[in-house]
């Protein structure tokens, strides 16, 4: 079963792009080396698990490439997670792209999708965000304009379950955990994801992955 986890720098984290037969190299730091890691260590030949993660990329960016980092390596498995860019990039350079924007091309990347590899089975994730130093502190006014991912997370929610695909909830369970141990041992600026905070995301992905699509 090959899996293809498709996002911005929280899946990228430092991935080498040119790894060929070297592929620990593949996976970068973040949760799709402990995704990979616990597959791999069950057993090493069942899955391939593939990283195209770019770090900076907004929804127009992963439709622009999907044809070369989706399509043509035909996975049995997509994992997309995208969003904070949107807003970030509209906050410090005033090119983000807007909720409405976000929906149409979103849903685009799926039905296209959906076309092109009808028998994929799709995971949206969750973008999230919490305090830090590029967010800002709860109060803070940059933080105020950062919140506006909860509207791009309910817009990810809406289209899973219109499309009927799996979504994976990952907001809640950071707030939690920032909560307890503090923000910073999970989101190092409060969009980057410590190792902590990775783990975090691999734990609820394995086993979204392990109840609901994984056939044993």
């Amino acid at each position: 079963m090959k899996i293809v986890f498709f996002g911005d720098s929280i899946t990228d984290m430092g991935r080498n792009r040119d790894c060929a037969g070297q592929e620990i190299f593949c996976y970068g730091s973040g949760y799709p080396m402990f995704v990979a890691g616990s597959l791999y260590g069950e057993n090493p030949v069942r899955h391939k698990v593939v990283n195209r993660g770019i770090g900076g990329n907004r929804i127009v960016d992963l439709y622009a490439r999907i044809k070369a980092d989706v399509w043509n390596l035909n996975p049995d498995v997509l994992s997309i997670l995208i969003g904070i860019n949107d807003v970030w990039h509209e906050i410090m350079g005033k090119n983000g792209v807007d909720p409405e924007r976000f929906e149409k091309v979103y849903r685009m990347l799926i039905e296209d999708t959906l076309k092109r590899l009808p028998n994929i089975k799709t995971v949206l994730c969750e973008p999230f965000v919490l305090e830090g130093s590029a967010t800002g502190t709860k109060d803070s006014e940059t933080f105020s304009k950062f919140r506006e991912i909860y509207k791009y997370a309910a817009i990810v929610k809406k289209l899973a379950e219109e499309y009927g695909l799996y979504f994976l909830p990952l907001q809640k369970r950071f707030d939690e955990a920032a909560e307890r141990f503090g923000a910073e041992h999970y989101l190092y600026d409060g969009v980057h994801p410590m190792v902590a905070g990775a783990k975090l995301i691999a734990d609820e992905w394995l086993k979204l992955f392990r109840e609901k699509i994984e056939v044993k």
